[in-house]
């Protein structure tokens, strides 16, 4: 359950793009437009020999040429030279990498079986997200280490998914709605860093305020079961998960190569550790609006006042506003002679004239 080294996935201070291209729609090439673009503060640092410079950037032609130890290393390199390149990161003393490239299935074919042993041979303790990913965002920091075809504003909730094209269908949906996230990732294949892992530090991380998952299938359960209940105790987890069926559980198993297994169970995971389950992409872009307005919780204590006007065309709706107002912590706002005068001209006559403002039907 360890978060050890999680900064230089999620904050790193410099990055290392490995198979950063100039050839545009490439997935080295969108990584590095996407670095360029996003205003990291830090090093970014190219590496492919085929180019003297990426984006009007200075390129190494390897990782061991590079002047300074990067945090993080971004690898879009073909599968085969994936386990060389991480090590020659290690060597170089990065503390992660986010492994883009696919073709790490553990169980497929022996090619892929070959690979995966030998990427955890060279990782060795280095942290790694992927493989299989489509990448980490964070906006506050400028980072977008992905080949994303959109940038996520910044705002403070989290995103994180097994599936790129789940992930990027959100941020499509969030940016046309003005709604930003702390951190948008894509686990992939969860060789190391998994859900529990990133449970764990998002319930501390104080830029996130709630976590929305996308979920194909949990490999650590007791790691996952134990975050996922210390999370949920201090901010709002959504969860989607898929292959509720028995033929979307199989397809989910051919996408990342771990088990859906029994959607009850899982269904019973969620609802003991605290988090809230939707059903379809719908109800989480439902879960994501409504988590993005501000809450009588995020207004205490931030200037803005812990006083509430309630409108209704119902009083006895008004009255459970009410109480679940107070059991947050809220006040009822007192209307002022004004307001009251203002109302009156608008209203029927038997408006409650007082807070909460009955409309009567």
């Amino acid at each position: 359950m360890s978060i050890r080294d999680f900064d230089a996935l999620f904050t790193p201070a410099s990055v290392a793009l490995i198979g950063a291209s100039t050839k545009p729609g490439t997935v080295g090439g969108v990584l590095a437009e996407n670095m360029m673009r996003a205003g990291f503060h830090g090093p970014v640092l190219p590496v492919n020999p085929k180019y003297g410079s990426v984006g009007g950037v200075l390129a190494w032609p390897d990782i061991a040429a590079l002047p300074v130890t990067p945090d993080l290393g971004v690898i879009a390199v073909p599968p085969d030279a994936v386990p060389p390149v991480v090590k020659a990161l290690r060597d170089k003393g990065a503390r992660a990498a986010i492994v883009i490239t696919a073709g790490f299935h553990d169980g497929g074919p022996g090619a892929d079986r070959d690979r995966l042993h030998a990427l955890i041979e060279a990782a060795g303790p280095m942290r790694l997200m992927g493989p299989n990913t489509i990448g980490v965002m964070a906006p506050h920091i400028g980072l977008n280490a992905s080949f994303s075809h959109i940038a996520p504003l910044r705002g403070d909730l989290a995103f994180i998914a097994q599936s790129g094209a789940v992930l990027t269908s959100v941020l499509d949906w969030a940016t046309d709605k003005g709604i930003g996230f702390s951190h948008v990732a894509g686990l992939g294949d969860m060789l190391d860093a998994d859900f529990g892992d990133v449970l764990n530090f998002l319930a501390m991380d104080t830029k996130t305020r709630a976590i929305l998952l996308y979920v194909e299938a949990v490999t650590n359960t007791r790691k996952f079961m134990s975050a996922a209940r210390a999370a949920a105790r201090t901010k709002p987890v959504i969860v989607i998960k898929s292959g509720r069926k028995a033929e979307g559980a199989k397809a989910a198993s051919s996408h990342t190569g771990a088990l859906a297994g029994a959607d009850a169970v899982y269904d019973a995971a969620f609802k003991r550790a605290g988090m809230l389950r939707v059903d379809d992409m719908q109800e989480l872009f439902d879960a994501v609006e409504t988590l993005s307005r501000k809450t009588i919780r995020d207004l205490r204590g931030s200037g803005v006042g812990d006083r509430l006007g309630i409108l209704t065309n119902g009083g006895g709706i008004g009255v459970l506003a009410t109480d679940r107002l107070i059991d947050l912590g809220g006040r009822l706002a007192e209307l002022g002679p004004e307001t009251v005068a203002g109302l009156d001209a608008v209203l029927p006559g038997t408006w409650s004239r007082g807070n909460p403002v009955d409309i009567i039907g």
